[in-house]
């Protein structure tokens, strides 16, 4: 019988993403984040992009390829430029590993339900089939033993 509810593991969950906000990987991207509000020529940067970014759509909608061939080549040559500034690799860094932090908790998640289930079903870890398949397909008679 199920010993946990949906919503005792949300709140579990929650407690987690806590302990997560908790973390350096956290902290840098915050402070990375915070760098980047602060900064006048990043602030510049993004408004000059999101300005061309609306000629562009307009430039689209009215058919004027290009017009709007060079104000993508703008846009393109502002991303880089941003891109170059050092609180801006700060801030994609700190993405990156906060990313990857998120990646290898939930992987450690699906991959612990899954060697569960195998084991509790009989199956077998290595082959990485549950027990109705090993046992169904297992014709040579011997018993697959789980030390515990």
């Amino acid at each position: 019988m199920a010993k946990y509810t949906k919503e005792e593991i949300i709140a579990r969950a929650k407690e987690l993403a806590n302990m997560i906000a908790e973390t350096e990987e956290v902290d840098f991207f915050k402070r990375a984040e915070a760098h980047i509000h602060e900064n006048q020529k990043v602030s510049t940067l993004i408004s000059d992009i999101k300005g061309l970014q609306k000629q562009a759509v307009n430039l689209q909608h009215y058919g004027k390829p290009e017009a709007l061939k060079k104000v993508e080549e703008k846009i393109a040559s502002i991303e880089k430029e941003l891109d170059e500034i050092p609180v801006v690799q700060d801030f994609k860094q700190s993405q990156v590993e906060v990313n990857e932090l998120l990646q290898m908790i939930a992987s450690t998640i699906s991959n612990t339900v899954t060697d569960v289930v195998i084991e509790s079903t009989g199956g077998d870890i290595l082959r990485g089939e549950t027990g109705a398949a090993a046992n169904k397909g297992d014709s040579c008679g011997h018993e697959h033993e789980h030390s515990h």
